[in-house]
């Protein structure tokens, strides 16, 4: 009787295990399995598909998130920009965005900037220029031509002399030029315009000849022309020359432009720019650049920062106002033609005035990022514009966006000599120190043609901005 009932528990407890196979493996006890089906165990897999599709619609919503990101930030800065289009808000001079409104629609401002004697070093609002040229002027010195829309200056200088080159610079960039005054041919040019000579350059227009260029007394602000403090004031220093003592406000200089309905912004054609460097550099550290005499620049490649460093005849040039070392993000030599022009005569130096032969082309030298680009530079004098192209005359150089330092030099690259290596300034500082004094005589005030006839009118004008506490306040900020 036990025996009986104890049976059927066994059958049951079977039957259970049996229902249970089936339902985890699908298949009854005892049905076989083909061949070329894959094993029991694997069955079930396909099964399990939509439990993950889910997760392939959840895809989707996370990418959705970048396409908010333009709605709530500006646009980023493009890569690559110029040679012949901008974005509406990009500084064609810098290659980098306009800081607020107020430097898009304001028109570039050259400053014609002195660099000898070594007295007039440091000079003051250096650091805040997009573009500086530096070139060789009458005696085998330099000058510079500031450049500035991005940002202004309190205080630049000391202000010289207008040049010849300083017109070409005026068409190039489209630009108001301030300057301390001229010699009387470049005075007439600026007035009434002027004609070209093939081999000359810019001339005073023979008598029925239709000009090149007409009036650009509307680009001009100088003393000369009666614009006196401000924007043009009077420092006097102790054993300081009077010639080294004006200097300049150029915000002040573009409320003067305005006033006269020639501040408009506008982008000029031919600088390239990109983030990345060009493929194909060589490797540069060291720039030097021999003038005349003891006038000579050199530029260091700092990679820390990926900046060029400045040293002139010697010493670290410094910024007078911001106390640091001139810094460029890129260096370019630009070799060019230069003229004597004995039918323009500088009595500052007793000599023919120097013409630039900066139109055509010629070889172009690029540095950035310590490397070295070969390749030549186009101008089209009608329109204006400088380009800066590879050997095949279409392929753009491409600037690193910032700052740039042009250096013109004579041909064959005169004087400048370029390492691979660091050279050391540290044993060139201490003499070149002991000497950095005025070597040139100081030249009577009588034979300063850019000041000589309205040096009075700005020193008085200059007193009476003193006397009433209105001279501009020079502040040591740092552009942002």
């Amino acid at each position: 009787m036990n025996r009986f009932f104890r049976w059927p528990r066994y059958w049951l407890l079977a039957a259970l295990l049996a229902a249970t196979l089936v339902l985890l493996t699908g298949i009854a006890p005892g049905a076989a399995q083909p061949l070329d089906q894959a094993p029991a165990t694997n069955t079930k897999r396909p099964t399990l598909i939509p439990t993950n599709t889910p997760r392939v619609t959840a895809i989707p919503t996370r990418t959705t998130t970048p396409t908010r990101v333009p709605t709530d930030t500006p646009a980023p800065t493009p890569t690559t920009v110029g040679p012949l289009e901008y974005p509406d808000n990009i500084n064609s001079l810098t290659g980098l965005p306009f800081p607020d409104d107020a430097a898009k629609n304001r028109r570039t401002m050259i400053v014609k900037v002195s660099n000898y004697t070594p007295v007039v070093r440091p000079q003051s609002g250096l650091t805040d220029a997009d573009i500086v040229y530096e070139y060789e002027v009458e005696g085998g010195v330099t000058r510079f031509a500031a450049f500035y829309r991005s940002h202004g200056a309190e205080k630049v200088g000391s202000i010289r002399s207008g040049r010849l080159f300083d017109l070409e610079l005026m068409n190039m960039y489209n630009a108001v030029l301030a300057y301390s005054g001229s010699n009387d041919n470049i005075k007439k040019m600026i007035l009434e315009g002027y004609c070209l000579n093939d081999k000359l350059g810019a001339i005073t227009c023979p008598e029925g000849q239709e000009k090149y260029r007409k009036s650009l007394r509307s680009q001009a602000l100088t003393p000369q022309f009666g614009d006196n403090c401000p924007p043009f004031c009077r420092f006097p220093r102790a054993g300081l020359a009077f010639e080294h003592t004006l200097f300049g406000n150029v915000f002040q200089m573009w409320d003067l432009a305005a006033k006269r309905s020639n501040n408009q912004g506008s982008n000029v054609r031919g600088l390239a720019f990109d983030v990345n460097p060009d493929p194909n550099g060589g490797t540069a550290a060291d720039i030097y650049i021999k003038w005349y005499n003891d006038q000579n620049a050199r530029w260091q490649y700092n990679p820390t920062d990926a900046k060029y460093y400045r040293w002139n005849s010697g010493l670290p040039h410094t910024d007078a106002i911001s106390g640091s070392q001139l810094t460029a993000d890129n260096v370019v030599l630009l070799q060019a033609y230069h003229v004597n022009r004995p039918d323009i005569y500088e009595s500052e130096t007793g000599s023919p005035a120097v013409e630039i032969s900066m139109w055509g082309g010629d070889i172009a030298w690029v540095f950035r990022d310590g490397q070295w680009f070969k390749g030549t530079w186009r101008r089209n004098r009608d329109k204006g514009a400088l380009y800066l192209y590879y050997a095949d005359g279409k392929t753009p150089m491409h600037l690193k966006p910032g700052q740039t330092w042009f250096e013109i030099v004579r041909p064959q690259m005169f004087g400048v000599t370029i390492a691979q290596e660091l050279v050391d300034t540290k044993g060139t500082e201490t003499p070149a120190a002991l000497t950095a004094t005025a070597r040139a005589p100081k030249i009577p005030i009588l034979n300063l043609t850019q000041t000589a006839q309205f040096a009075e009118a700005t020193t008085t004008a200059s007193a009476l901005q003193m006397s009433n506490g209105t001279t501009p306040t020079v502040t040591t900020t740092k552009k942002p």
